[in-house]
């Protein structure tokens, strides 16, 4: 699924940035991509109007909270998902649920799709530029978005209260945002070509499984019910994924694969065995390929 190969692209310092430190992203060749400050996710934390993007989507709002993501355009046009975002300036988005109004295209409501849209796809990264203000690139480091702060969305009879509420930073989320630990000097990175494909609990469990798609999606199962989101691997194994609503089927001898995934911060092989690890450090989950 998750895409980002390395990154051979520099970006002209005092174009899109200004100053140059050298620092870069993994999965990502050196660059000269300017920061003026620590990547710390929570600073994303917040409702920004989004400019400079080559796509309608440009000029709407993109509300982004602790594991929540809105993107607002008007009242019955307002986008919810989830993401997430890494010390080392790794970036990932998804979104699956638009108002029914849109969805089923009511008048006065253009129909919207309940998927992520191509121009936060191409998302893999985002870097502060001199101001301190979020800038979005792809995989080459060229921006698709920078974000202006002060964003107020407008209400209207399908908006969701909490979308009118500015996003705060929480402990919770600074938590969450910690550098993960390093991945143990025994296992082997794992990169986007050696997790694509099906994989199941390694401890030979029947139904269960996880599908990592080149498109950077992901599906399985926990032996009931069906899950899914998306995914992106770096370099030294950093492993960020996001997990969808799904149903809540009671499965007495299921293996959630979905928690694995959405509490694993790296992912390094063990010979064929991939290993999955949370931000301590500590292992959430094994899987085996199916061939």
């Amino acid at each position: 699924m998750i895409r980002p190969g390395y990154l051979t692209l520099l970006i002209a310092c005092g174009v899109l940035l200004a100053g140059c430190d050298g620092q870069t992203h993994p999965g990502r060749s050196p660059g000269t991509v300017a920061v003026s400050r620590p990547l710390t996710p929570e600073g994303l934390i917040g409702s920004w109007t989004i400019i400079d993007l080559d796509d309608p989507g440009g000029g709407r709002i993109l509300r982004l909270a602790h594991n929540e993501l809105h993107l607002v355009g008007s009242a019955c046009d307002t986008l919810g998902g989830s993401w997430q975002a890494d010390t080392d300036g790794v970036f990932l988005a998804d979104v699956y649920v638009a108002p029914a109004a849109a969805v089923e295209g009511v008048p006065g409501c253009e129909r919207a799709s309940q998927e992520t849209p191509e121009w936060l796809r191409r998302v893999t990264a985002y870097r502060f530029d001199y101001r301190g203000l979020p800038v979005l690139l792809d995989e080459l480091d060229q921006p698709v978005a920078r974000l202006v702060p002060g964003a107020t969305p407008t209400a209207g009879p399908d908006m969701l209260a909490s979308v009118l509420d500015p996003p705060v930073v929480t402990d919770e989320a600074r938590r969450a945002f910690a550098p993960a630990a390093a991945l143990p000097a025994t296992l082997t990175p794992a990169d986007p070509r050696r997790m694509a494909g099906r994989w199941a609990p390694a401890d030979g469990h029947k139904r269960a499984y996880a599908e990592f798609t080149a498109d950077g999606e992901w599906r399985g199962s926990d032996g009931c019910n069906e899950e899914s989101g998306r995914w992106i691997v770096a370099d030294g194994g950093t492993l960020l994924t996001t997990g969808r609503m799904v149903t809540a089927m009671f499965c007495p001898d299921g293996v959630s694969i979905g928690q694995w995934l959405w509490t694993a911060r790296r992912a390094g092989l063990d010979g064929e065995v991939l290993v999955l690890l949370d931000g301590e450090g500590k292992e959430t989950g094994r899987l085996r390929t199916v061939g």
